[in-house]
């Protein structure tokens, strides 16, 4: 299911859901339908209760919108699961339901009582986790036996995130930032762009939509060594084959696509690290000609992060922040500059503060592991990559369904 619920944002919301005033609807027309995808209608009862469910789960963009639009393809999940002669049987149903209510530390009683409690039908909330088990059924009974991983790519990931041998990858970006709330037609973009297959497509895909300095040169990035990229985008860089993209990535601010153009093994091991130490500090402008231009003049100034300071003697303290983080603590969008730097080189691509601050990021040193720790397990790795496969294929074919279907807004 597309939307991902959060162990802390759902414990946040428990207290609240018994208050959350259940917003008063007519009930002339409440059932009548408001969209039909093929043969199957959708009421505006279903549309409401699903609308006001995602919006006790603060899932981002606009609730009704997101709704409509979930449930057009809850249709066409239910209805691939019918050609294929699937069905889920309702003891599946409610195992789901009690995984889906632990990620807010509940069982799905307790959930049940409190989504009913703020106006949410438990018949609602049923068919929400139906269409995700079921849809997860039908890519596995569809897919499952056309996904496999060689053991060529067992055995490059694991020297790769081992650090027992030195792999590279040439990868092209594209960064699509996210406009308050206009989330869905990014991710719209994002998926589009997704499924293409060739280098020249993405390139120039790069060059229109990427926010990313790298637009362009079509989104090309140099070679990287696995070990410096973020740590969660290593084994689903290593998933992909050479001009495959990957599925689109949500970071704070922004979507994040990489495609794999290249891939090398060295014989000279790439180092793990166990901290990375970086300054950023803050200009006042965005992406504005002066915001930039006073970065380039710092950077002229500048030759290590300790220079910094006395750019910054006299400012506020906190237009410059010195952090030394573990790699997996550092957030993506920074961490993903920073492996592109080694030390003392700068990177101006990133904003804050809804893109009126730009982000003068330096990268002050790396501190190498010692002793090499264990990394995820072969097992782990495998169902990884296969995930991310049959997740790609999942999409793809909704895509197809959603081409094929008869889907008329009837008001």
């Amino acid at each position: 299911m597309r939307i991902v619920v959060f162990k802390a944002a759902v414990a946040a919301l428990v207290g609240a859901l018994f208050l959350a005033p259940a917003p008063q609807v007519a009930a002339q027309g409440l059932f009548q339908p408001v969209i039909k995808v093929n043969d199957q209608a959708i009421t505006r009862f279903e549309i409401e209760q699903r609308a006001r469910m995602l919006t006790l789960f603060r899932s981002p963009g606009d609730p009704v919108e997101m709704a409509r639009e979930q449930l057009v393809e809850d249709r066409l999940k239910l209805g691939a699961a019918k050609v294929n002669g699937l069905q889920v049987s309702e003891a599946a149903v409610d195992e789901a339901m009690e995984e889906f209510a632990q990620r807010g530390d509940m069982t799905a009683a307790e959930m049940t009582r409190s989504l009913a409690g703020a106006g949410v039908d438990e018949t609602s909330f049923r068919a929400f986790v139906r269409a995700g088990v079921t849809w997860r059924e039908v890519v596995r009974a569809k897919f499952a036996n056309s996904v496999s991983v060689s053991e060529e790519d067992m055995e490059r990931a694991k020297l790769a995130l081992t650090g027992t041998s030195g792999v590279t990858v040439l990868l092209s970006e594209i960064v699509l930032p996210i406009p308050q709330g206009n989330s869905e037609e990014v991710m719209a973009r994002a998926e589009e762009i997704s499924r293409i297959e060739s280098f020249s497509e993405f390139a120039a895909a790069a060059r229109r939509y990427s926010a990313s300095p790298s637009a362009d040169s079509g989104g090309q990035m140099g070679w990287t060594a696995v070990s410096e990229l973020p740590e969660p985008l290593r084994p689903i860089v290593l998933g992909l084959s050479p001009g495959e993209v990957s599925a689109p990535l949500p970071t704070e601010r922004a979507i994040v696509l990489l495609q794999l153009r290249d891939i090398a093994e060295t014989a000279v091991p790439t180092p793990q690290y166990s901290a990375i130490e970086y300054a950023m500090y803050y200009i006042n402008g965005g992406r504005s000609e002066a915001a930039l231009q006073r970065a380039a003049n710092v950077e002229a100034d500048v030759d290590t992060c300790d220079d910094l300071y006395g750019i910054a003697k006299g400012q506020p303290p906190e237009v410059l922040d010195r952090e030394t983080k573990a790699p997996n603590e550092i957030p993506q969008d920074v961490a993903r500059e920073l492996a592109k730097l080694d030390p003392g080189e700068v990177s101006t691509s990133l904003t804050r503060t809804n893109g009126q601050t730009l982000v003068f990021l330096m990268l002050c040193g790396r501190t190498p592991v010692l002793e090499g720790g264990e990394g995820p397990s072969s097992e782990e790795l495998t169902s990884f990559i296969r995930n991310r496969r049959l997740d790609s294929l999942a999409n793809g074919y909704l895509e197809q369904l959603r081409a094929e279907a008869r889907i008329v807004e009837l008001r």
